[in-house]
């Protein structure tokens, strides 16, 4: 069994000084501190491997020792060459022949070793007592060269050497005692042997992180600090365990008949603790800050934190919910658990919109406030717990009274859009003591930086989306106008008639008609009003010639009358008829009112190549190219007095949402052709006819 034991020691710590090994090789730039680091670690690896199995292989106690004292000769050498960096850095000289002379002592040394082992020198120099001495003054000089390094470090630099320091000071220190221990006793104790395995598996980690720490060792060497929190909570919860169980077991031994009961509800009972400590956000807090604190040269793993920003605002969804997902992103760098968001308003005042884990404050700031001014100064982050007992540091600021009053709050952080201060985070105390120092202030200010345009993003969205809420609206109104324009003119010319035609019984009745249809428009006009949807496409297959004719039956008020020429057979079209009829409407009216009252308006309905082509033709005064190319089409543009510009674009629009096309040939004096082209739903072959219906 010891000699299992002894195997496993020394194979853990060969194992943890490949690995460590590996890494620095992958990193090593070929300089020549960084390859004294790297051959240190693999002559321990070497070591160790060879230790472990010298009971199964004859001959070898002379390549264990060699090898142990190559181990200890690079990690001196090691040191040294860190320490006449440190001591160069301090203006101090170093003797410029150590290293010579101390490899020429470890060479002696190992060779009288290797000499007395064979039988070469005299019997009575006894090859244990030469092999500890010599190992004991290599570990005094090994102790003393630490001591040395770290006294000759700049306090400031000292946290990139104190984890190297403690780790070869307690190889030093461990030879030390196992052979001071085996001088004075005259033989090695076999535990103290064993266990040295161990030992240097143990300090392997920490030699790890130095080298992370150090970038002139030529080394980039990178630790995941998700990987070190992990393992130092699993290897913490490892050593709790094993304690719990040889609890248990002491119960169990001296429980008597109680012996078994108890050490299983002591170990539930101990299982138990362990998960709620688990799930503890204030221990995790703590555990994390200790070790970015302890084993890594910056506070933050900048890349994962700003992945996690950006990861916290991408999901935040849409509306009120990116607020709270702003101040939860900016809340976690600095393990806050919770705060509050305020924006700037239209009035230049500032109210709190949101909160995550806190209530809101009914309090307003305006523009004029002491912090206020003070953010948009100083875009510094305010720190609340530094501010109470120093105040100077902050100038004239006053911290508004619901901000002093509030017992938590701890920062304010600033939301900057270029100049102008967009809003504020105020942050309430983290879940553990944290130290925020100019990193973390550092990183909160840039996260805010980008918080802002997102924030500013959102509000343009908003702003957006209200302007084409009111151009929808502006648009309807616009239509609705024009459909009440028309209106009021055809009962306008229906007025102007009916002193001349009012006993005429066919007037009478066409007047009636009209009325009818005109109030029918205007109760379908006040719905769309009502419910602010204006024109929604309801779609069904229509009768192009029912169509024209009802559309024509309306304008048989306008002079001239228009004339109707239907082919034989119907064309059908997909569309909403109403405003179908609106637009050829709006084409036949224009073409009336272009025209003097002698001259002619035709409106013909044709298929060519499986599409139903509606043209509406006159004689009258006609329109320049450039109109109708620039103007004809653009929206609120119109060359009558009491137009509103909009039939004509509408036309277009709702033609080509049905997948047609309007055509328009013109020419001045000479009348124009306004051409309406959808596809049918049913193809039928037919030829133009004179219709006798006439208006």
């Amino acid at each position: 069994m010891p000699f299992l034991i002894n195997e496993i020691s020394y194979l853990a710590a060969a194992a943890a000084f490949a690995i460590v090994s590996i890494f620095l090789f992958i990193g090593w730039k070929g300089r020549y501190r960084g390859a004294l680091l790297m051959a240190a670690c693999a002559a321990t690896f070497f070591w160790a491997l060879t230790d472990a199995f010298a009971d199964y292989l004859a001959g070898i106690s002379a390549l264990v020792e060699a090898m142990d004292v190559l181990k200890g000769a690079i990690w001196a050498l090691f040191i040294w060459e860190v320490l006449s960096a440190a001591r160069k850095d301090g203006g101090q000289g170093i003797v410029p022949y150590f290293r010579t002379l101390f490899l020429a002592v470890v060479a002696t040394w190992l060779f009288l070793v290797m000499f007395v082992q064979a039988g070469y020198l005299h019997p009575r120099l006894e090859y244990y007592l030469v092999s500890i001495i010599g190992h004991v003054l290599l570990a005094v000089t090994g102790m003393v060269l630490i001591e040395q390094l770290y006294r000759n470090t700049h306090p400031d630099s000292r946290w990139g050497i104190k984890f190297m320091c403690l780790a070869v000071g307690t190889m030093f220190a461990y030879d030390f005692f196992l052979y001071s221990d085996a001088m004075l006793f005259r033989q090695v104790n076999v535990n103290l042997w064993a266990a040295r395995g161990i030992v240097n598996a143990f300090v392997a980690p920490l030699i790890m992180v130095s080298a992370a720490r150090n970038p002139q060792w030529s080394l980039k060497v990178h630790l995941s600090r998700h990987v070190v929190f992990h393992t130092a909570s699993l290897f913490g919860a490892g050593i709790y365990l094993l304690v719990m169980a040889a609890a248990g077991y002491y119960i169990r031994i001296f429980g008597g008949r109680w012996g078994s009961v108890l050490q299983i509800s002591f170990l539930f009972g101990a299982s138990l603790l362990l998960l709620t400590i688990f799930f503890s956000g204030t221990l995790r807090s703590r555990l994390r800050i200790f070790l970015f604190k302890h084993f890594f040269s910056y506070k933050y793993d900048y890349r994962e934190e700003w992945l996690k920003f950006t990861r916290t605002l991408t999901v935040s969804g849409e509306g009120e919910a990116l607020y709270e997902h702003a101040i939860k992103a900016i809340a976690a760098l600095v393990d806050s658990p919770a705060g509050l968001l305020w924006m700037k308003g239209e009035a230049n005042s500032y109210s709190c919109v949101a909160g995550w884990n806190a209530a809101l404050p009914g309090a307003e700031l305006s523009g004029n406030d002491s912090m206020i001014g003070f953010l948009l100064r100083s875009r510094w982050v305010i720190n609340l717990d530094e501010y109470a007992p120093h105040p100077e540091l902050y100038g004239d600021l006053e911290i508004p009274e619901w901000l002093r009053d509030s017992p938590k709050a701890w920062l304010v952080v600033p939301v900057m859009l270029n100049e102008d201060l967009l809003g504020f985070i105020v942050l309430m105390e983290p879940r553990s003591e944290f130290a925020f120092n100019w990193e973390s202030c550092d990183l909160v200010k840039a996260a805010g930086h980008q918080l802002a345009n997102s924030l500013a993003q959102k509000r343009a969205n908003d702003a957006l989306l209200v302007a084409r809420q009111f151009d929808s609206f502006n648009r309807m109104s616009a239509f609705v106008v024009h459909d009440l324009k028309n209106l009021v003119a055809q009962l306008s010319l229906m007025l102007s008639n009916a002193e001349k035609h009012r006993d005429n019984p066919e007037f009478q009745e066409d007047m009636l008609s009209t009325v009818e249809n005109s109030v029918q428009k205007m109760k379908k006009l006040l719905s769309q009003l009502r419910s602010g949807q204006g024109d929604e496409s309801r779609e069904s297959r229509v009768s192009l010639s029912s169509l024209l004719k009802m559309v024509l039956q309306d304008k048989s008020a306008l002079k001239p009358r228009p004339t109707l020429f239907l082919p034989e057979r119907d064309l059908f079209v997909l569309a909403d008829e109403d405003r179908l009829a609106r637009v050829v409407g709006h084409v036949v009216q224009n073409a009336c009112e272009a025209t003097r009252y002698d001259g002619t308006v035709e409106a013909r309905l044709q298929e060519r190549d499986g599409f139903a082509v509606i043209e509406v033709e006159d004689n009258g005064k006609g329109m320049e190219e450039a109109f109708v190319r620039e103007r004809l089409f653009r929206p609120f543009d119109s060359t009558k007095s009491s137009g509103m510009g909009v039939g004509a674009h509408e036309c277009r629009e709702y033609v080509r949402e049905l997948g047609g096309n309007v055509e328009v040939e013109s020419e001045p004096g000479r009348g124009t052709l306004f051409r309406i082209i959808l596809p049918v739903s049913d193809k039928i072959d037919s030829q133009p006819k004179k219709n006798g219906v006439d208006g």
